[in-house]
């Protein structure tokens, strides 16, 4: 065991600059364009290091999008992560909307450019098609998750169900409308968020100030 771990240690760094190789790549190049040569390449390593590794392009698009997802190759799913710890124990709806957010454009940074590359391989291949139904199911779970921390506040509006706010959430914090503000209207992570915050305290909460703009 202790020689797996040691020889675990030593290829962590090798794997490292394999997924940021590919996370360039796949967000410039797409899913087709993107070969485990230029991988390989620009990762400076063997092709055949890229393959022992993670053995077709589809695992190594899905790595890529675990690791951009959390920040690290850490084996610590998203939802047992600090920041959220400190999310379920908040008692203030507006504060835990404002973390959620927060943490939500930052996780958009490093996965929404990674998504889109998944969801538009989707239509013609069956293992991304596969893939982006695996990762709109953890969106949509962890959004569940946050509107289960509100409703347990009793903070949910009146009429507005877990379902239903969950639904809210999953569209208003969707990383294609994301990339749309940043891309085509040239919004800032930090505008999406207060854009993004005062819009889901209005439609979750029933908020009565103003909702917050760019």
């Amino acid at each position: 065991m202790a020689d797996v771990n040691t020889r675990n240690r030593r290829s962590a760094p090798t794997r490292r600059r394999i997924v940021e190789a590919a996370h360039g790549l796949f967000a410039t190049r797409g899913y087709s364009g993107t070969t485990f040569q230029e991988v390989a390449d620009t990762a400076g390593v063997s092709v055949q290091t890229v393959y022992f590794h993670y053995g077709s392009k589809s695992q190594l698009l899905k790595h890529v999008v675990d690791v951009a997802s959390v920040g690290d190759d850490e084996p610590i799913p998203l939802l047992e992560r600090p920041w959220f710890v400190e999310l379920r124990g908040s008692t203030d709806p507006r504060k835990a909307i404002a973390l959620w957010v927060r943490e939500s454009g930052a996780i958009f940074d490093r996965v929404a450019a990674i998504l889109a590359v998944v969801r538009d391989a989707a239509a013609g291949d069956p293992e991304m098609a596969e893939q982006w139904q695996v990762n709109s199911g953890q969106r949509r779970t962890a959004h569940e998750t946050f509107v289960g921390i509100l409703d347990g506040l009793d903070a949910l509006r009146p009429g507005m169900d877990v379902q239903r706010a969950t639904d809210v959430t999953v569209g208003l914090l969707s990383p294609d409308l994301f990339l749309v503000l940043e891309r085509e209207c040239g919004w800032s992570t930090a505008q999406w968020s207060a854009w993004a915050a005062g819009q889901l305290a209005y439609a979750l909460l029933g908020a009565d100030d103003e909702c917050s703009d760019r």
